[in-house]
């Protein structure tokens, strides 16, 4: 399973973000911490983790200084398969489908989760679920788009290369 994982904060107008590697995950707190951590050596106490999986799904999940993270999981039904999205799910009060009978594809996703966590970054609710659900479009092209909006698609880039 490959698994993507990046972590970004605002410092003043400029944002950074480094890659992370979140191994095992049993916790949404040792997650959270990480984000925390980052945001703060950069002077800010918003943090934003993008996480995406085997071009299969994508997470958000952001993190303020105070209040429990918010978390946006494109694919509701891949709790079952991956254990991140599983502590993602659970952290955001989310849930989850029942497991398919069969395995395969997956073709009609089903998002869950804060929709409105990117709002005042430049990504609406509706627009967030549209591109989960939209045909051909791959968890990176949905990150892109957010990072674009949130002013740091040049750092997301250059870790992508």
């Amino acid at each position: 399973m490959s698994t993507f994982a990046a972590v970004f904060a605002p410092n003043g107008k400029a944002w950074r973000g480094t890659e992370v590697d979140l191994g095992p995950v049993d916790a949404i707190d040792d997650v959270t911490e990480l984000m925390i951590d980052f945001a703060a050596e950069r002077g800010s106490d918003l943090s934003l983790l993008l996480v995406e999986a085997d071009d299969e799904w994508f997470a958000v999940v952001r993190a303020e200084e105070t209040g429990d993270p918010r978390v946006y999981l494109s694919d509701a039904r891949v709790v079952h398969d991956h254990p991140l999205a599983g502590v993602l799910s659970e952290a955001g009060g989310l849930g989850a489908p029942q497991p398919a009978e069969s395995a395969g594809a997956r073709p009609n996703p089903v998002p869950t989760g804060d929709g409105d966590l990117l709002t005042d970054l430049g990504v609406t609710e509706d627009e967030l679920r549209s591109l989960s659900t939209g045909g051909g479009v791959l968890p990176s092209d949905v990150l892109a788009v957010v990072a674009e909006r949130a002013g740091f698609s040049d750092i997301l880039d250059g870790m992508r290369l």
